[in-house]
This record gives structure tokens, C-alpha cells and sequence, in this order.
């Protein structure tokens, strides 16, 4: 049972749906400390005052805005709780818009959204219902860790879920990184939509959307454990070379894709990119040229020796 991590409202517009917010996902990363080579001591991190030149414990440490190499404003948690915001106790629907308008790079982390007793049960389920059947998402604004962010609700096997979402002046432009103007053929496009029907699934259940990094670590751990040798892991295919022949590598990607799934490796051959034809009307007279040019010739009487 996930803990509670905050507890609020939902405001949708005069109504107040008080709920409980736990996080909808899980970190099974395997994570690392950092110790001394020669003995293995534990090497830790200690926070030390400045001015007093002496650790201090977590009781001691608090907030502060440096204003000026000399001056820091100190903030406390109570001022942070206590900020004039209307979304300091709520979650406040601000607009609902299309899922699809909406930048997936601008969504983040994830939380189940839980109502808070029964009596909170009619409107909580209210509000899930008109998401669900309008086809789109609430955006909204909420007050968490001393700071105001923007968040999106949606629904989820019948839970609301708000996804932490980033401000639109926090996504970067990515003018800089674009690459100089290319052609892209339309038999290349069809090449990619080849791989693209050969690749596509109807859900993401299977060994392709497992863990393999960590199933290897753990995997390595267990065997020093046991002051064994590590199992031999599958060596990495070979890095491919500079594509040269596009139509080729998008032809080659669909057999592998269909071959990986069980299906007929042997499939026809993309479409290449073939040459122009000249327009009709040119091959028409370049024609008549010619009979004109018999004619002529058929025409002429042979000079006498």
C-alpha cells in the first residue's frame, strides 16, 4: 500500500473534492553507495557550517534565500505551508483541453489521486466519469515543496491520476540542434511506414519491455556474493555502419522486425527509388522527329556516280 504524500482538495470550479495523493510509480533501480578501495569503509557526505567549521545534524539545518554575498533571507517550513496561494491546500482545475494538444515532454511524474472518506466518493467519481467521457484531461495548478506547479488529471483504471507538468518557459528550444535541410523521398517515407506496420503492437507486455540493465546487475551481485564468476553476458551486436543506402536498411529493419516476430522473413523488396520518366509529350515529338527524318531520306533520289 503506497503511503500518503500529501492531502488536499480537487477544485472543480464550486466543487471540493478532498482527496489523498500517493505516487502512481516505483524505482527498482539497484543503487550504489560509495566506499573506500582499500578497506571498504563507507564513505559519506557530512554537512558542515561554514562559520562554526562543525557538522551539524538535520535538526539544525533550515531554508534561506542568498539575496547578497553577505545578506541570507531565512525561510521556514511554516511560511512555505502558509503562502497566500489558492493552491496551497487544492488542486485547482484551471481549463480541460484534448490529450493530444498537449506536449509529452512537458509531463512528468505520476500520482493516484484517492478521495478521502466516503462522503467524498460521489463527487470524486463524478469528476472521473466527466473526464472520462469528454476525451480529455484538466489542467491545473497546485502548491507542493514550496513552489507552484502545473499539472494535468486524467483517469486511469477508474483512478484520477495528476501528472507533475512543467511550466512552458522550462522546455527548451530545440532550434540549435536541428540538422541542415535534407530531401526525403517518397519511397523512403513508405519505407519507413513499412517498419513502422511490422513493429507495431497493441499493447507493451512481453520480454521487449523488461528490465534487462538491472536483471544483469543483480545477476552480478548475486554471483560475488557466492564468490562465483559472473555468468557470461551476451556480447553487444557490432555497431552498425554509416547507412549509405537507406531503401536497403529500411528493407533489411523488415525482415529482422518480422523475423524477431515468428512471421515470414521473406518479404517483398521496398519500393527503390527509380528515375524519372521523361513527360509523354517530349517522347511524342522526339517520334515524330524521327519518321520525319526517314521520310526524308526514303524521299532523296541516290547521286549518280
Amino acid at each position: 500500500m503506497p503511503r500518503n504524500i500529501w492531502s488536499g482538495a480537487i477544485s472543480f470550479g464550486l466543487v471540493t473534492v478532498p482527496i489523498s495523493v500517493a505516487s502512481a510509480t516505483e524505482d527498482h533501480s539497484i543503487r550504489f553507495h560509495q566506499y573506500h578501495l582499500e578497506d571498504m569503509g563507507r564513505v559519506r557526505v557530512r554537512k558542515y557550517c561554514e562559520i562554526e567549521d562543525r557538522e551539524v545534524d538535520q535538526g539544525e539545518i533550515g531554508k534561506g534565500y542568498q539575496l547578497t554575498k553577505e545578506q541570507v533571507i531565512p525561510i521556514s517550513d511554516e511560511e512555505l505551508r502558509d503562502l497566500p496561494l489558492p493552491t496551497a491546500k487544492a488542486i485547482e482545475i484551471v481549463a480541460f483541453v484534448p490529450l493530444g494538444s498537449v506536449d509529452p515532454l512537458k509531463i512528468g511524474e505520476g500520482y493516484y489521486l484517492a478521495p478521502s472518506g466516503q462522503v467524498t466518493a460521489k463527487p470524486y467519481k463524478l469528476l472521473r466519469m466527466a473526464l472520462d467521457r469528454s476525451s480529455k484531461v484538466a489542467v491545473a495548478k497546485y502548491a507542493w515543496s514550496g513552489r507552484e506547479r502545473l499539472g494535468l488529471l486524467r483517469v486511469r483504471d477508474d483512478v484520477i491520476v495528476l501528472h507533475a507538468m512543467r511550466w512552458p518557459d522550462e522546455i527548451r528550444s530545440p532550434e540549435e540542434l536541428l540538422p541542415q535541410p535534407v530531401e526525403v523521398s517518397d519511397e523512403e517515407i513508405d519505407g519507413a511506414l513499412a517498419l513502422m506496420d511490422t513493429m507495431t503492437r497493441e499493447d507493451l507486455e512481453g520480454e521487449e519491455f523488461q528490465d534487462t540493465y538491472t536483471e544483469a546487475l543483480a545477476q552480478i551481485i548475486e554471483a560475488k556474493r557466492e564468490h562465483r564468476e559472473p555468468p557470461q553476458l551476451q556480447e553487444p551486436e557490432a555497431e552498425p555502419a554509416q547507412i549509405v543506402d537507406l531503401m536497403a536498411a529500411l528493407n533489411e529493419s523488415v525482415q529482422k522486425a518480422r523475423a524477431s516476430r515468428g512471421e515470414d522473413a521473406d518479404v517483398h523488396k521496398l519500393p527503390k527509388k527509380t528515375a524519372k520518366k521523361q513527360p509523354a509529350k517530349k517522347t511524342a515529338a522526339k517520334k515524330t522527329t524521327k519518321k520525319a527524318a526517314a521520310k526524308k531520306t526514303s524521299g532523296r533520289r541516290p547521286r549518280s556516280a
